[in-house]
């Protein structure tokens, strides 16, 4: 649930912007009519670049191991804390 959050809050981030700027600086215009008047095509088409940007940058500083690692899933430690997974 929370990616999916992320994604539609990072995809909309662009509108958000554009309405609100033209919303502060208006006199006394309804935000329906600041709504109306946006480039809706090209402020989804940034949110869509903005989305896909940060996924193909997560997929390419993600730490993976190598095909030889093995993965250790998180478990109790001695003293009682949990240790999170890792590549061993």
């Amino acid at each position: 649930m929370r990616i999916v959050l992320e994604n539609v809050l990072l995809f909309l981030l662009p509108t958000l912007v554009y309405c609100g700027i033209r919303y502060l600086r208006s006199e006394k215009r309804a935000l329906g009519s600041v709504l109306n008047e946006a480039p809706l095509v090209l402020l989804f088409v940034c949110g869509a670049v903005l989305v896909g940007g940060l996924r193909i940058y997560a997929a390419a500083t993600a730490e993976s191991g190598r095909p030889d690692q093995e993965y250790v899933p998180p478990h109790m430690g001695k003293d009682g804390k949990i240790e999170p997974g890792r590549m061993k």
